[in-house]
């Protein structure tokens, strides 16, 4: 019972419901918390426009208004649909306007109601109620008196617990013999929900009504049964906790009196409160507890104290039960991907598809995403971007170099210095058991005779294990089926196996050079001209010459060497400024070549003119793709092969499969059989510094021997992979997404494919389909058709980029490259 009051008893008042006489009309009065009934008194407080001026015509007229509770309490302003018909027409003992604009009103129910009509008034609410008169009580039965005295009882019993129970409300509850209003009065102070209150008052049958009270004061009273037992077991646990804190109390003040110090105590207190806000599993409670329980019975000086209090800090802060609330929502994460990063649609795609199901399954196991691609692409800051589209905290830990299985998994307690593995350790810096966790460089995970990080790593990334994570240093299981692991690789070739097994790899190719011009508008101009002090409008920079800046002074598949040539004409441009010289107001080509010097990367030699025995192939790299030239000669000789250029042995195997085919085949494009009788072939890949492997450099191996046979130049702007067999057939290769942006940055129009790969085609950017022409081939014959020229016919050489006297172009630097 909520309300026991004896003025709201006191407020079931005896009068005749038929002796109140209602007007045509009445101000209906939307009330949200509470169901009126009869004879009930209660105070209420009116903010709400509709509300203040229906009270205001009501004290205007004869105090009279119709209380109906409004379906909804959240709707501020109900609907004439959204108020129940059924209500009490009450009268307004007091009123008092509040200097805040609301008005504080004592209502007393009169009589039950139900509205009919509404009326049409803008200002207010406004109804005709006609009254659901209670039946005369006759001669109470047997069974109706029955009901009543356990109705009596129950509300004695409910208020004897609670400690209310008064004379004067107990005779007010002897005192009443009518049904309903017996009802009315306990259901008045009842703590019922507003459709259960609402169902009560729209019982029009008074036994019915007092039957349906019954039977809510029995689960009323048991809740108060079972709620006073609770009371007193808490009540009991406070009296012990007040008879322990007082014996402490005790203790503490002997030690003051006897001038001992108390810190040990006053240490194992905190470790205690520690432990319990921390919220661990049990398995780790009960361990921390045992080591508090050790390092209490120590001795201060105890050389091993230190180590036990290291890890009882550990255990302590490290997130158990903390969680960061994540956003799942769908078009925010896009909007902050989209704003990040320019392209990569597959890994956005993939991000949030898994925030998709993460929003209807919320207890999935979280993926382990493993981004490949080449160095400067946005693989970290993509992570960072994950975690800020999320709401998850963002860790981030290199693993180029790790030798060492702790440096995962962390040392054991008998060593000293002993700590926790980096994974624990990343989350204690997070504080939470949900972060973005990313992983650098995966691909560079050493191993040698302090174990094997990598296999460590499988129990940490494999979603059916990592929910009992062991770490050496806690040696309790910690959960990270939570953590969103994200790792890196600049190659997927020297991952290990099974962790490779366990990751889904999502490949990060290079930026095209109007993606890259994109991105340095949006993020790296404004990024260098704040770490570099600069203002709006004293930097700004061409199109013609941020455009030769992404081509001639860097050749990347990423964006860093480009920030860093944006970088330095920022540091020149605030030099000038610091120096108060006069600033260009536009970077051109010209104060471009005055910045920066002379352009690094102009056009390959190769590529001017078309030449016999020079066919371009293309290779994979980990900077991303780039040409890979073939050139071949004849000479007087014997008939045999010379390789040069450090080619690996797979590659090696691709030219004899070359030469093989050539020789089967030369009388078909006009040889001579005898020629590799009487002469060597050489066959040499530039640069010769850099190792090379692969088989993809079949075809173009193929077209410099038939081109040396033929003496038909190859075209200078066609470049072809794919690797070749016996019988002419062409197979598929691999990093074509890769291939396909070095051969646009290398200038080439045309690009002849493996038949197989033609489906990969659609995952590339649409510029590239646009400037590269894909020519889909399944014979050697197609290639040579399309790769060289016809006979006593060479293409136009194309316009030579001549350095300046004196200035030679510098040796480009290549990673080695698989064709």
């Amino acid at each position: 019972m909520a309300h026991t009051d004896t003025d709201n008893l006191v407020g079931l008042l005896e009068d005749d419901e038929d002796s109140v006489e209602l007007p045509a009309s009445l101000p209906v009065l939307a009330v949200r918390d509470v169901v009126g009934f009869t004879h009930m008194i209660v105070p209420l407080f009116v903010g709400r426009d509709k509300s203040v001026r229906a009270v205001d015509a009501a004290m205007s007229a004869d105090r009279l208004l119709f209380l109906a509770t409004q379906k909804d309490a959240a709707v501020e302003e109900p609907e004439k649909d959204q108020i129940y018909k059924t209500g009490v027409v009450a009268s307004i003992l007091r009123a008092l306007k509040l200097p805040d604009g609301r008005v504080k009103i004592l209502v007393q129910g009169l009589v039950k109601g139900r509205i009919n009509s509404f009326l049409r008034n803008k200002a207010y609410y406004r109804a005709r109620v006609e009254k659901v008169p209670e039946p005369e009580p006759g001669e109470p039965s047997v069974e109706e008196e029955a009901l009543m005295r356990n109705v009596r009882e129950h509300c004695e019993r409910i208020l004897s617990m609670r400690g209310e129970l008064s004379s004067e409300v107990n005779g007010i509850l002897e005192g009443i013999d009518h049904p309903g209003r017996l009802a009315d009065l306990v259901a008045s102070n009842l703590s019922l929900k507003i459709h259960e209150a609402q169902e009560l008052l729209e019982i029009d049958d008074p036994v019915d009504r007092l039957t349906k009270v019954n039977e809510l004061l029995s689960r009323e009273v048991v809740l108060s049964t079972v709620q006073a037992r609770i009371q007193s077991n808490v009540q009991d646990e406070i009296s012990k906790s007040q008879k322990d804190y007082f014996l402490r109390e005790q203790m503490r003040a002997i030690h003051r009196e006897l001038g001992e110090t108390d810190e040990k105590t006053q240490e194992v207190e905190e470790y205690s409160q520690k432990i319990r806000k921390a919220k661990m599993p049990k398995e780790a409670e009960k361990e921390a507890l045992r080591q508090l329980r050790r390092l209490e019975q120590m001795h201060p000086e105890a050389g091993e104290a230190p180590m036990v209090r290291t890890y009882l800090d550990w255990l302590v802060e490290v997130p158990w039960n903390k969680s960061t609330k994540e956003t799942l929502d769908l078009r925010r994460a896009k909007k902050i991907l989209d704003e990040d990063h320019l392209g990569l649609d597959k890994v956005k795609e993939r991000i949030l598809e898994y925030l998709a199901v993460r929003k209807l399954n919320p207890g999935m196991k979280g993926p382990i995403l493993c981004f490949v691609g080449p160095p400067g692409v946005g693989k970290t800051s993509l992570g960072q971007s994950i975690a800020r589209a999320m709401n998850r905290k963002f860790f981030r830990m290199s693993l180029g170099g790790v030798r060492d299985e702790a440096e995962i998994r962390g040392h054991r307690r008998t060593y000293i210095g002993a700590l926790p593995g980096r994974i624990i350790q990343g989350l204690k810096q997070c504080g939470t058991q949900n972060p973005v966790f990313m992983m650098d460089e995966v691909d560079k995970l050493g191993a040698d005779f302090r174990g094997d990080p990598s296999s460590a790593l499988l129990e940490a990334l494999d979603p059916e294990q990592n929910f009992a994570f062991y770490d050496h240093y806690l040696n309790l299981p910690f959960d990270l089926s939570k953590v969103l692991f994200i790792t890196t690789a600049n190659m997927a070739d020297t991952i290990p196996a099974a962790l490779y097994d366990r990751m889904e790899v999502i490949q990060l190719a290079g930026y095209t050079t109007e993606e890259k011009v994109a991105i340095a508008k949006k993020h790296l101009i404004p990024r260098q001209m704040k770490e570099n002090g600069l203002r709006k409008g004293q930097f700004a920079i061409s199109d013609s010459a941020l455009f030769k800046l992404a081509t001639e002074y860097t050749n990347e598949a990423g964006l860093r060497n480009l920030e860093r040539e944006i970088g330095a004409l920022c540091r020149k441009v605030s030099r000038r400024i610091a120096e108060e010289r006069p600033v260009p107001k536009r970077i051109t080509e010209a104060v471009l070549l005055k910045y920066l010097g002379l352009p690094k990367y102009l056009p390959e030699m190769d590529q001017d003119e078309s030449q016999v025995g020079l066919a371009t192939g293309l290779a994979w790299t980990q900077a991303g793709g780039e040409p890979l030239y073939v050139e071949a000669t004849a000479m007087q000789g014997k008939g045999e092969l010379v390789l040069t250029g450090q080619l690996g042995e797979v590659m090696q195997e691709s030219a004899r499969a070359a030469l093989s085919w050539t020789r089967a085949n030369v009388e078909k494009w006009g040889g001579n059989p005898e020629f590799f009788d009487n002469h060597d072939l050489h066959v040499h890949v530039p640069a010769g510094a850099i190792p090379k492997d692969g088989p993809s450099a079949g075809i173009a191996m193929v077209c410099a021997l038939v081109s040396i046979l033929t003496q038909r130049p190859l075209k200078n702007d066609t470049a072809m992979t794919g690797e070749v067999t016996l019988r002419g057939r062409v197979l598929p290769i691999g990093g074509l997404k890769e291939k396909a942006l070095g051969a646009l940055r290398a200038g080439i129009k045309t690009v002849i494919i493996p038949e197989k790969n033609q489906k990969e085609l659609s995952e590339l950017p649409a510029n590239v389909k646009r400037k590269l022409l894909f020519v889909p081939v399944s014979r050697v014959e197609e290639v040579l058709d399309l790769a060289l020229l016809p006979p006593e016919k060479k293409a136009p050489a194309k316009a030579k980029a001549k350095a300046p006297a004196g200035k030679r172009r510098p040796a480009r630097a290549r990673s080695a490259g698989t064709a």
